[in-house]
């Protein structure tokens, strides 16, 4: 039995928003400023949204060219421009992927470096800090518009710009022979997410956002992407603080002996295996093929950011250890429970069920079956080898739980608590340094997919209704509600002060704020010092 972790972004030029005032005096007046109000003037041309009562919203524009032809594995390029005016009402296609997690829909596209602005409905005395996000989906799923930006733009007071960037091959394939003329490769997807940081840079202001405060956060691997652009080069400048939820830079990214052992791998997959047509005949594959031939988590190819000497001169790790990142405030933290949803996904596959008895009818079952005590032993021994039997005495099987929970607390302790609280020591020695937990014990499940087998708890993603506006989820409760008040206005004062609220996080005081459930030693609640031994 395998586990799989998941089934696992000058000052303005000149540009100005068209804004109308908000006194009006009747239909008339009001559907005229509706109507203003929806018009901003971007570098590239004037863009119409939409407005309601109490947002405005600006989807699909487009921050670069289209990756098409031969700028496919190229650096983006400037983004088109238009005249007239060009609606930015609905979203832009997602990057080409397959299904992910419930919140992902596959997708065939290229055409997919957009963005989406949404802001407060009302003009602002002063420019409003801005926030821009990436989403998450292990560099092969996610698209910025499922995260709508209602919530955090209004009850914030800020500008929350989301993004689409290159997925999996399509943005991190480091093959030698898509080298450009500088001699690199690979980290498309993170040259995209600089793009739309240079697009907001020259053009947040006509949305009345402030380019001097600009907040990069990402959950997952967008958290990872907020790593790497810390160590960037080309980042410098472009954000001014830094938050990253459920994943950490203390994690080591891809070298590059390794990524291109992967790209070999990949182009004899696709059936691309003679040396001096490999470039050629990659472009020539639709990218249908192209995703389906990487496949998903665990397949064997792996994709993502790589140490390229160019865009990534060094591993994000090695420079949080040298203190070579861009010296920004960072807000860091994980999920209590965060490993569960791998659980949940080795449940969802029918992993965990009994062998189906012998017969020319039999069939595995298509249901979700509960991981068993010997499973759990089996997962722990697959995982750690030689150090195996520790990791069972320290995390013993019990009748208080389920051995499904008892799993997510060993990978949630190993695969996340310990680099997050190690990342955030490394930052607390050079930034201010602030770290949260978020412990929703009863936070909102997926709506898709069966229930889990076990209380999810406080999952990998289960943080992200209580930010956003999302449909993928159940909707919060009236106590859920005011738990995301807390946090949104947590995100929005960082963003505009560079603070948390509550005493930064030391290694003589390491404090770590609780989210939904209480205060607790996180060190001792996650095994950090047994953890830390296996380095």
């Amino acid at each position: 039995m395998t586990w799989i972790p998941y089934p696992r972004w000058v000052v303005a030029m000149g540009v100005v928003a068209l804004l109308a005032p908000t006194l009006a005096v009747g239909p008339a007046a009001a559907a005229d400023d509706r109507r203003s109000a929806a018009v901003v003037r971007t570098d590239q041309g004037a863009v119409r949204g939409t407005v309601s009562a109490h947002h405005r919203s600006f989807q699909g524009i487009p921050y670069s060219r289209p990756p098409l032809g031969a700028l496919r594995w190229a650096p983006p390029q400037p983004g088109p421009v238009w005249t007239g005016v060009r609606d930015a009402i609905q979203p832009g296609a997602a990057c080409a992927q397959l299904q992910g997690l419930p919140m992902d829909r596959p997708a065939e596209s290229e055409d997919c470096l957009h963005l989406n602005v949404t802001t407060p409905r009302t003009a602002a005395r002063t420019p409003r800090p801005v926030m821009v996000w990436l989403h998450g989906g292990d560099f092969r799923f996610g698209r910025g518009d499922v995260y709508g930006g209602q919530r955090l733009a209004v009850d914030g007071d800020v500008i929350v710009v989301t993004v689409n960037y290159r997925l999996g091959a399509l943005g991190f394939l480091a093959h030698p022979a898509l080298a450009g003329p500088d001699g690199f490769t690979g980290n498309f997807g993170l040259q995209d997410q600089q793009a739309a940081l240079r697009w907001v840079r020259r053009n947040v202001a006509a949305f009345g956002g402030d380019p001097g405060n600009v907040t990069l956060f990402g959950q997952s691997a967008g958290a990872t992407s907020v790593c790497a652009q810390l160590a960037a080069p080309a980042s410098a400048g472009l954000f001014h603080r830094a938050i990253m939820q459920s994943n950490s830079c203390a994690n080591p990214i891809q070298t590059r002996a390794e990524a291109v052992a992967s790209a070999e791998e990949f182009t004899r997959r696709v059936g691309c295996t003679d040396p001096g047509t490999v470039a050629a005949c990659l472009r020539g594959r639709d990218p249908a093929r192209l995703i389906e031939t990487a496949g998903y988590p665990g397949s064997g190819v792996d994709l993502g950011p790589v140490v390229d000497g160019h865009t990534l001169p060094t591993n994000p790790a090695d420079a949080l250890a040298n203190g070579r990142l861009h010296p920004v405030p960072v807000l860091t933290g994980m999920n209590r429970d965060e490993s569960r949803l791998v659980v949940w996904g080795m449940e969802r596959g029918g992993l965990n069920c009994p062998e189906p008895s012998s017969g020319p009818s039999s069939e595995p079952s298509p249901e979700s079956c509960p991981l068993t005590d010997d499973q759990y032993r089996d997962q722990v021994r697959a995982v750690f080898g030689d150090r195996a039997e520790e990791v069972l005495a320290r995390y013993p099987r019990n009748d208080k739980q389920f051995a499904s929970e008892t799993l997510g607390a060993v990978l949630t302790d190993h695969d996340y608590a310990e680099p997050v609280y190690s990342a955030a020591l490394a930052f607390a020695r050079r930034v201010p340094t602030f770290m949260y937990e978020f412990a929703e014990e009863d936070a909102p499940f997926f709506t898709e997919g069966p229930e889990p087998t076990f209380p999810a708890g406080a999952y990998h993603c289960a943080e992200l209704p209580y930010l956003f506006t999302v449909d993928y989820a159940e909707a919060l409760t009236s106590t859920q509600r005011r738990l995301s008040n807390d946090m949104v206005r947590t995100w929005s004062d960082f963003a505009r002060t560079g603070r948390a609220g509550w005493p930064r996080f030391r290694a003589d005081a390491p404090y770590v704020r609780v989210f939904g459930g209480g205060t607790t030693d996180f060190a001792t609640a996650h095994s950090y010092d047994f953890w830390r031994s296996f380095h």
